[in-house]
Parts: C-alpha cells; sequence; structure tokens
C-alpha cells in the first residue's frame, strides 16, 4: 500500500521546470498513511522535495512518530534515494525509518535511514554537553 500511494503522490508532482516527478508516502507509527509529491516554484529555492512534503502534511494531522517511507521518481533503471536534506528532514523524527527505494514499476528496495544517512546529526546531539 505504501508503495501504490508513492506512485500515486508522484503523478500529482508540480515539476514545470524540472520535469523530475518524485512521489513519497509516509506511514506513520499508528497505522496512517500521508503521501506527498514535490511542488517546483520559479524561484527554485522556493521547491519542496515530496519527502518533506509528506512529513509537514503529516505533522499538520498531528503525526511526529513514523515506521517508514516510499519514495519513487521517474527513473526506471536504478533506485534513487532521498536528497541530503530531506535525510536530515527524516531523521528528526527518528533514525529507525524502514525506507524503500521504487521504481515507476514499482519494484523496491528496502533499506533504513540509518543505512541513507550514517554519522548523522540528530535532536540527540543538541542534547549533549
Amino acid at each position: 500500500m505504501l508503495v501504490s500511494k508513492c506512485l500515486q503522490a508522484r503523478d500529482m508532482a508540480y515539476c514545470p521546470y524540472s520535469r523530475f516527478p518524485v512521489g513519497a508516502a509516509i506511514l506513520t507509527a499508528d497505522g496512517a498513511i500521508i503521501s506527498g509529491c514535490n511542488v517546483e516554484n520559479a524561484s527554485y529555492g522556493l521547491t519542496v522535495c515530496a519527502e518533506r512534503t509528506a512529513i509537514q502534511r503529516a505533522v499538520v494531522e498531528g503525526h511526529t512518530q513514523f515506521t517508514a517511507i516510499a519514495v519513487t521518481c521517474d527513473i526506471k533503471d536504478r533506485f534513487v534515494g532521498p536528497c541530503g536534506a530531506c535525510r536530515q528532514v527524516l531523521m528528526e523524527f527518528g533514525s529507525d525509518w524502514t525506507v524503500y527505494l521504487t521504481k515507476p514499476d514499482g519494484s523496491y528496495k528496502k533499506t533504513s535511514l540509518n543505512e541513507l544517512l550514517p554519522l548523522a546529526f540528530s535532536p540527540a546531539d543538541l542534547m549533549k554537553n
């Protein structure tokens, strides 16, 4: 279901400049699925990635604990992961995420956020002296 939702979200992407649609779907700790897509802007720096759109939507809906995310784009010949900024945003909500890197045909590679962002800076680092 998570993979299917990320593929559906990709189809909603607003990407007139890059023409690189991305979709993401997050599984919350209580079983809800929240999706997001990339939303570009003519001022390129204001573009928001699919993963961050999904996180922001989830937080607005009261979710801050997550177990998994599925991410997809239109690249067919390899699995593509979240950008560095999105990896850091995901880490804000814990390091124990399952990540499904998904191709357009629905095939996926299962990995983890810890694998994608080793030695990450996290909220716990702010508590150390």
